[in-house]
């Protein structure tokens, strides 16, 4: 079986280490497997390196960009189409909006009988953005589901807004979680004093950490304000930023209007594998996104045996059990943030057990190995 998986971009992202997990995991069981992706540019960071270093054939469109460019899409188009005739694949499964669309009309053009699959790692179209770009959105997902015999969602809560809009058939539908390796969380533990003294942590001190881009809807502005409420309370608290994005500047300067800077670490872009470490270093996650699919961070936090307090969007109550593994609280309302995130650093003992509780449902949804065999039970049965 020749399969083909197609991303726009292979940046640092949950998408992106789903993405590869999934080839990496293929290509282990025996497949032949070819990964095509556009520019990976961007402050996110780059992750062609591993599919490189794990020799995988990495296919690069330049014209496949993210933004909404009719000359270098319909470019994209035909390229694709031309590389899929060429290479003649059993399945291409598509990830990402652009990806997802192009790749899916392009598969199809180039050969009826090829499987096409798409994963929903997340929806283009969400209450955040005009009702006309999700009017844009909404019809070009429901043209590009024509072309697409099977979805695969990375939580319930993306199947159910899926057939909402409109788009496909319940039928159509699988939930299978983002896998991801738990091991190095479970070993970074022994090294957790070593890291927090290189990032300045003191002994005693209690860390507030989120991983995330430092970009727009990811909502580490409310974090921020929250944190400065807290530390005028706690002084001794920190808060750790794991990630870097166009926002940097500004959540710094909001730090030194704040007088809080010196309690603020921003480890600005960190290679994929130092996450463990960094998520040993904290004491809780916070998770303010305001749009998500299944988030990985959540997962990472709990691997990490750390409680988490989430903003209640898209697959987050898939992950927090709310009172149990941490707090689930509505998007934006930063009083009932900082409220939760006081009470898990005052009662540190019942932190730990969400922590661990958290760690112990990451262990028993997330492996790698069910994820790539679900994914492929479906090529299988399909095919």
């Amino acid at each position: 079986m020749k399969i083909c998986h197609i991303i726009t971009r292979l940046i640092v992202g949950g998408a992106q280490e789903n993405t590869i997990f999934t080839v990496e995991g293929l290509v282990e069981k025996g497949y032949e497997v070819d990964l095509v992706s556009g520019p990976s540019t961007g402050p996110e960071g780059s992750l062609e390196k591993r599919i490189l270093d794990k020799k995988i054939p990495l296919i690069t469109v330049r014209e496949l960009v993210r933004q909404i460019h009719p000359l270098y899409d319909i470019l994209a188009l035909v390229k694709l189409i031309r590389l899929f005739r060429e290479k003649k694949y059993d399945v291409v499964h598509t990830h990402s909006a652009k990806a997802g669309i192009l790749g899916r009309i392009a598969a199809k053009a180039a050969g009826r009988k090829t499987l096409v699959i798409h994963s929903v790692h997340g929806l283009s179209f969400h209450e955040y953005q005009s009702g006309l770009l999700n009017f844009f959105y909404i019809s070009s997902e429901k043209i590009a589901a024509a072309f697409t015999d099977h979805f695969i969602c990375v939580g319930e809560v993306m199947k159910e807004k899926s057939l909402k809009a409109g788009i496909g058939k319940n039928a159509q539908y699988s939930v299978i979680y983002s896998g991801f390796d738990v091991q190095p969380y479970l070993d970074a533990d022994s090294r957790r004093n070593d890291i927090r003294k290189r990032l300045g942590i003191g002994e005693g001190q209690q860390v507030i950490g989120m991983i995330g881009r430092l970009y727009h809807l990811k909502g580490q502005e409310y974090l921020m304000k929250a944190f400065a409420e807290i530390a005028a309370k706690i002084p001794e608290t920190r808060l750790l930023l794991v990630g870097d994005g166009i926002l940097r500047k500004s959540l710094e300067e909001y730090a030194r209007e704040k007088g809080i800077e010196d309690k603020v670490i921003f480890t600005g872009l960190v290679p994929p594998e130092t996450i463990p470490g960094y998520v040993s270093a904290m004491d809780i996650l916070a998770h303010t996104s305001l749009r998500e699919g299944l988030p990985k961070a959540v997962a990472q936090g709990f691997a990490g045996g750390k409680a988490v307090v989430a903003f209640d969007v898209d697959g987050s109550r898939e992950l927090v059990i709310n009172g149990k593994t941490g707090f689930l609280i509505p998007p934006r309302d930063e009083g009932m943030l900082k409220e939760k995130l006081l009470w898990l650093l005052q009662n540190p003992g019942e932190s730990h057990i969400m922590g661990n509780k958290g760690r112990e449902r990451v262990e028993d949804l997330y492996p790698v190995h069910k994820m790539v065999e679900r994914i492929e039970n479906i090529y299988k049965k399909m095919s």
